[in-house]
């Protein structure tokens, strides 16, 4: 196995420096030598057969496990490198075979109809609300800020994405706005108080529908523990901000058609997405398993495909750069706040956690991930 994991670093690893230590103490390197020395150690002799067979699920899992550890560097800094080479390099066989057999899969099961859709939710947006609390920004935005000037903090950053969101799609008093996937409710409490808006938001998520519920009391604010494909009314303004990447590719065309059966006539509509470059039936396998239960990132195309006959494209901006310091953000965060939630949820969930803002955070630096806002 050990043969056979050497050609797979070999195959995917070409720029950078990279040090693998195996059980027995024995090192190999790997890429030109450029950049920063990243150094990684298994620490039994089963790793490197777990990661040839199922390299983008069981790299994940080793770490969580303690039995992938760095040496030198952090974990950021690895997945980073992995992945700005992974851009450039065309798959090894095996990978390639992994993928194409769950793509069959996912095209045959994936459909995320109303009772998934509940059940996904739950898998990670139900988890404890102190969670949240301590590693997202003081309105709880789980997506990516807009960080207008590089000295901005994170409060700051994501109340320049809200701000932004409200000048594209040029809010005015009066106007009734439906926020699907409204997340924990600072959006709708935003447009309602600084703009005088009328909001409804959606969630299928009854934690976030509970938080939304108390933190926009008072206003003229209804949020509903309620599918998308259920809403009733027309509205001026439809916004989603992070909500499409839990759609699932089979439901785009629904999704679109859906908010255009409810959008005024002279109505807009944004769309803030994560978005690939490439079509992909699938999504990353570790986060889909430990994160995201049929998470589905969408390519351009598809995007395109969706809107085309229903919507004219006014603006499409990308500004991913900014998920990469987002995410960082949400680490450092975590990351203090830990001693807070050890005793409740141990090593392992902390080790998770991190793979998790950190993998992410890496995929936006290589610039495979991008942040779409789409106004349509």
């Amino acid at each position: 196995m050990r043969i056979l994991l050497t050609a797979l670093a070999s195959r995917i690893i070409e720029h950078g420096h990279l040090e693998i230590e195996f059980a027995d103490g024995t090192i190999q390197t790997f890429g030109d030598g450029s950049g920063q020395r990243i150094a990684v150690r298994f620490s039994d002799r089963r790793g490197p057969l777990d990661l040839v067979l199922n390299p983008e699920l069981a790299l994940g899992e080793l770490f969580m496990d303690g039995r992938l550890e760095m040496a030198e560097g952090s974990i950021y800094d690895f997945l980073s490198l992995v992945s700005a080479n992974a851009v450039r390099r065309k798959p090894p066989a095996l990978m390639k075979a992994i993928r194409i057999a769950r793509d069959a899969k996912n095209a045959l099961l994936v459909r995320n109809g109303r009772r998934r859709a509940l059940a996904n939710s739950a898998h990670h947006y139900d988890l404890d609300g102190r969670l949240y609390d301590l590693f997202l920004d003081d309105d709880r935005q789980y997506t990516c800020a807009y960080f207008e000037r590089p000295d901005m903090s994170l409060d700051e950053a994501q109340l320049a994405k809200k701000r932004h969101i409200a000048a594209k799609l040029i809010v005015e008093p009066g106007h009734r706005a439906l926020d699907i996937g409204c997340g924990w409710g600072g959006t709708a409490r935003f447009a309602a108080e600084r703009y005088g808006v009328r909001v409804v938001g959606l969630t299928v998520s009854a934690e976030q529908a509970r938080h939304a519920q108390q933190l926009c009391a008072g206003l003229d604010v209804e949020i509903r523990l309620e599918d998308y494909r259920k809403v009733a009314g027309a509205f001026d303004r439809i916004l989603s901000v992070g909500m499409f990447e839990h759609v699932g590719y089979k439901n785009y065309a629904t999704f679109m058609r859906v908010v255009r059966a409810h959008l005024a006539d002279d109505g807009l509509f944004l769309l803030h997405t994560i978005g690939v470059d490439r079509r992909a039936p699938h999504t990353d396998p570790w986060i889909e398993r430990y994160i995201f239960p049929n998470g589905k990132l969408p390519s351009a195309r598809e995007l395109t495909a969706a809107v085309e006959h229903r919507f004219v494209i006014e603006d499409w901006h990308n500004f991913g750069p900014d998920y990469d310091r987002t995410l960082m953000a949400w680490w450092d965060n975590f990351d203090r706040a830990w001693p807070q939630l050890e005793p409740k949820y141990g090593k392992r969930f902390q080790r998770m956690w991190k793979y998790y803002l950190m993998s992410c955070a890496g995929f936006f630096r290589s610039r495979q991930g991008q942040l779409w806002q789409l106004v349509l």
